[in-house]
């Protein structure tokens, strides 16, 4: 029974460290893996799952070749079913960033927001999205004693949200070196949607190129979206791009397991009567495609109250937490 469970930790060991590359496929030479990158195909879970005709077409090669190396890409990452157990086994690597808050924590599960997922916030201003998000882009860098996974962070930022001087005040309060924090949060502004897309193939670059980056956070998701594509007769085209853009969120986290932080801007429904009548944009593709869903909003006395809308396996809940110098907090 020891010899059989050794040979399986064997398995996994080789294939998690000796990463296969593109170029290890018959017919993927160093001039087409070229050409792959730059069409942002990087690693071998982004070729596995194209079509042969999509390939042929993004590589220059034969329909023939494409077909060859596609299914060379999936006999390599054994894409297949597996029982429950090794699923259980695969997913024992999943990293949690707290929150800053036990509340908060005790909401997702205990211990914060979880990497091969999407977790997202949605609610009106003020209502600590942004903080959230600064919170955790100084958390993700703490050891995994301490709740964080020693890792960098991104920080989309697509409203022009991000304030370095917030990041050493919330640095500071943990007793850390605010400038080494800074160091390890790599910033870009989002100009528009393109280039907000655009982006994600240089978060993958990045990884690639070493940098240990553990959280990817998008604030706001879908502000871009939001401006260029006005009105119903453009709903069509935008919700396609943002579902595409969500797959691609989805697809970095896993391949990368890190973890995906977004948050959302809200609108008011003015057909609700009664209760709340905020509801967050991108509809249903947005909301199907978020692992966990939360609503923030401003409680009493200063508070924030953050409710948890959708999760795969944490019941509706909600929690008491306060915005401080220090960031997300259980009590001010």
């Amino acid at each position: 029974m020891v010899a059989k469970k050794d040979e399986g930790e064997e398995k996994v060991t080789k294939k998690t460290s000796g990463e296969p590359e593109l170029t290890d496929l018959p017919g993927i030479g160093p001039a087409v893996a070229a050409k792959l990158e730059s069409a942002g195909v990087f690693d071998m879970m982004s070729l596995a799952v194209m079509s042969p005709a999509v390939l042929s077409d993004t590589a220059g090669v034969s329909t023939a070749v494409a077909r060859k190396a596609i299914q060379a890409a999936r006999t390599m990452l054994d894409l297949g079913f597996t029982d429950g157990v090794e699923f259980a086994e695969k997913r024992a690597n999943i990293a949690y960033i707290t929150t800053g808050s036990k509340n908060f924590d005790d909401l997702l599960g205990g211990k914060g927001i979880e990497s091969r997922s999407i977790t997202e916030a949605f609610g009106a201003y003020g209502s600590g999205k942004t903080q959230l998000g600064l919170t955790l882009a100084v958390n993700v860098q703490l050891p995994p004693e301490k709740g964080g996974v020693s890792g960098k962070c991104v920080f989309i930022d697509t409203e022009g949200t991000f304030r370095p001087a917030r990041i050493k005040e919330i640095a500071e309060a943990f007793g850390a070196n605010a400038e080494k924090v800074l160091k390890n949060i790599l910033v870009a502004r989002a100009f528009n949607s393109d280039h907000q897309i655009l982006l994600l193939e240089k978060v993958t670059e990045m990884i690639k190129a070493g940098e240990p980056i553990k959280l990817l956070i998008i604030d706001s998701l879908t502000a871009h979206f939001r401006a260029e594509f006005a009105g119903r007769g453009q709903l069509a085209d935008r919700q396609q791009k943002l579902n595409r853009y969500m797959h691609d969120l989805m697809r970095i986290a896993e391949t990368h397991n890190l973890a995906v932080y977004v948050t959302n801007q809200v609108m008011a429904n003015p057909a609700q009567m009664f209760g709340d009548p905020t509801t967050a944009i991108g509809g249903n593709i947005v909301g199907h495609a978020s692992t966990y869903r939360i609503y923030l909003r401003r409680g009493k006395q200063g508070s924030r109250v953050a409710k948890l809308i959708d999760s795969p396996n944490l019941p509706d809940n909600e929690c008491v937490f306060f915005v401080t110098t220090a960031g997300v907090v259980n009590e001010a």
